[in-house]
C-alpha cells in the first residue's frame, strides 16, 4: 500500500513536469537577472591609447624593497584580512551545508529502561521486573524534483566565489594601502625635516638682526619680527612631528604591529617615470575583483529568487523509519524492512496568505539591486582608472613647474639675504617673505611628488593589478633601510 502511494506521488508530479504551462501558473516564469555590462569603449578616454594587459608586478616600479616588505608584512600579519579569509571559509562550509539539503539524511536513537508488571497468585500479587531496549532509525530525502535544492546550492556556491573575490579585493587594496602608508610616512618625515630647516634660517636671521640691532642699523622691530618668525617655526616643528607620529601608527596598524610610532623611513620618495596606461575599459571588468564579487552576487541574487520562485511548486520527500525491541533488534538494519515503510510525502501549497509571493518578490527585488549595484560598481572602477590616468599628467607638469618655483625661490632668497646683510636697502620683511617662499616651494614639491606617487598607486589599484610574490628574506626591512 505504501509503496502504491510513493508510485502515485511520483506519476502526480511527473505529470506536472509534462506540463509546463501547469508549473508557470503554480510559480511564474523564471527570470533572467544577469544584467549587460555598460559599453565599453576600446580605450581610455584620457589618454587614447588602449594599453596592453597589466603587469601583476607593479610594486617594483618604485625601486623601493622596504616597501615590498612591507606589503608582504601586512598581507601575513593585517588582522581585517585575516577576518574576510575566515568570513570566506565560512562561505565554504555554507556551501556544503546547502549541498547536504539534496542528499539522504539518516538519524538514529537509542532507548533503555525498566518495566515493573504486578501479577495476581494464589498468594498475593507478585511484582515482575524487566529490562527493555529499543533503536530506531529514521530516514528522509526531499527529491529535487524542479531543481529548487539545486538553485540553492548555486546561490551558496555564487556567494563563496564572491566571498573569495572579497578576499582578493581586500589583498589588493591592503597591498595599496600599506605602500600608499609608507609614501606618507616619508613625505611626513621630509615634511617634518623641512621645518627643521625653517627654523634654522629664521633663527639665522634672528641672529644676524640681533647683532645689526646692537649696531644700530636695525630698530626694535627688525628684533621682534624675526623672534615671532622664530617661535612660528618651533611650533610648526611640532605640528609636523605630530603628523610623523599619527602617520607612522596607522601605517602600524596595517602592519599588525603595535602603534608605537617607531617605524623608521628615509624621508625619499620614489622619482616616477611617466605613465604608460595599461589595459582597457573591457579588459577591466575580468580583472577587478571588486567586479567579479559583484557579478557573482547577481548570480547568488537571482538563484535565490529561483529558489523562492520554485518553492510555489508542490515537493516530494520520502521518509521511513523502524522501530524496535530487544528481542527483533536485527531488525532495525534490514533494508527490506525499511523499503518496506518508505513514505513518500507529497506537498503542495495551496493557501499561505501571500507569504510565498511576497518571499518571491522580495528576492526579485534583491536581484533587482544587486544588478543595478553591479552596473555602479563598474562604472565606479572605469571612473577611477580615468581620473588616475588624467592625474598623473597633471601632476608631473605640477611637480616640474614647482621644481622650477623651488630654485627661483632659492636664487630669491640668496639675492635677499645679501642685500639685507650688506646694502641694507631691503627690510626684514623682504627677507622673511623670501625665506617663506623658498620653504613654501620646498614643501610644495614634496607633497605634489608624494600625491603623484599614491595616484600611481591608486592606478593600479583601480587596474586591480596582481600581487608579487614577495618573501621576507629577500626583502629590506625599514630598520635595514634606516642605517644604510
Amino acid at each position: 500500500m505504501k509503496r502504491s502511494i510513493l508510485f502515485a506521488g511520483t506519476a502526480i508530479l511527473a505529470a506536472c513536469a509534462s506540463s509546463p504551462a501547469n508549473i508557470g501558473g503554480l510559480a511564474g516564469e523564471p527570470v533572467d537577472f544577469f544584467a549587460q555590462a555598460p559599453d565599453a569603449p576600446a580605450e581610455w578616454t584620457a589618454s587614447g591609447v588602449a594599453g596592453k594587459a597589466p603587469k601583476g608586478d607593479w610594486l617594483t616600479q618604485f625601486n623601493d624593497p622596504v616597501m615590498m616588505s612591507l606589503v608582504a608584512e601586512a598581507l601575513e600579519n593585517n588582522p581585517t584580512l585575516k577576518s574576510r579569509a575566515a568570513t570566506m571559509r565560512a562561505a565554504e562550509a555554507a556551501t556544503r551545508t546547502a549541498r547536504s539539503a539534496g542528499r539522504p539524511g539518516l538519524s538514529a536513537s537509542a532507548t533503555a529502561g525498566g518495566n515493573s508488571v504486578g501479577v495476581e497468585t494464589a498468594t498475593g500479587t507478585t511484582r515482575t521486573e524487566s529490562e527493555i531496549y529499543g533503536v530506531g532509525l529514521d530516514a528522509s530525502w526531499e527529491l529535487d524534483l524542479w531543481g529548487r535544492i539545486g538553485a540553492s546550492v548555486n546561490a551558496a556556491e555564487a556567494d563563496y566565489a564572491a566571498s573569495e573575490a572579497d578576499l582578493a579585493a581586500a589583498e589588493l587594496s591592503l597591498a595599496a594601502q600599506t605602500a600608499i602608508a609608507w609614501i606618507n610616512l616619508n613625505e611626513a618625515i621630509a615634511q617634518e625635516r623641512v621645518a627643521e630647516l625653517t627654523y634654522d634660517a629664521r633663527d639665522r636671521v634672528r641672529l644676524l638682526t640681533e647683532r645689526r640691532f646692537q649696531r644700530g642699523l636695525v630698530d626694535a622691530l627688525d628684533v621682534r619680527t624675526a623672534r615671532s618668525a622664530l617661535a612660528n617655526a618651533e611650533a610648526a616643528i611640532a605640528t609636523r612631528r605630530q603628523i610623523t607620529g599619527e602617520t607612522a601608527r596607522r601605517l602600524e596598524i596595517l602592519l599588525g604591529r603595535y602603534p608605537a610610532a617607531e617605524i623608521a623611513a628615509p624621508a625619499e620618495l620614489p622619482s616616477l617615470g611617466p605613465l604608460e596606461p595599461e589595459g582597457n575599459p573591457a579588459l577591466l571588468l575580468s580583472r577587478r575583483p571588486d567586479i567579479a564579487a559583484s557579478e557573482a552576487r547577481i548570480e547568488a541574487a537571482g538563484m535565490r529568487a529561483e529558489t523562492a520562485r520554485l518553492a510555489m511548486l508542490p515537493s516530494l520527500t520520502l521518509s521511513g523509519s523502524v522501530s524496535t525491541t530487544e528481542s527483533d533488534l536485527a531488525d532495525a538494519f534490514d533494508p527490506e524492512l525499511i523499503a518496506a515503510r518508505l513514505v513518500a510525502n507529497l506537498i503542495a501549497p495551496i493557501f499561505t496568505g501571500g507569504r510565498l509571493d511576497a518571499q518571491r518578490d522580495a528576492a526579485v527585488a534583491q536581484a533587482e539591486a544587486a544588478v543595478a549595484n553591479y552596473a555602479n560598481t563598474v562604472l565606479s572602477a572605469w571612473g577611477e582608472v580615468e581620473n588616475a590616468i588624467a592625474a598623473d599628467q597633471y601632476l608631473a607638469e605640477q611637480e616640474q613647474a614647482q621644481a622650477r618655483a623651488l630654485e627661483e625661490a632659492r636664487l630669491a632668497e640668496d639675492l635677499a639675504l645679501r642685500k639685507y646683510t650688506t646694502s641694507g636697502t631691503l627690510t626684514i620683511f623682504n627677507l622673511i617673505d623670501a625665506q617663506t617662499r623658498r620653504l613654501t616651494a620646498e614643501s610644495q614639491l614634496i607633497s605634489v611628488s608624494a600625491n603623484r606617487a599614491t595616484n600611481r598607486i591608486s592606478y593600479h589599484l583601480a587596474l586591480g593589478g596582481g600581487l608579487p610574490v614577495l618573501t621576507a628574506s629577500t626583502a629590506t626591512t625599514p630598520t635595514e633601510a634606516a642605517a644604510e
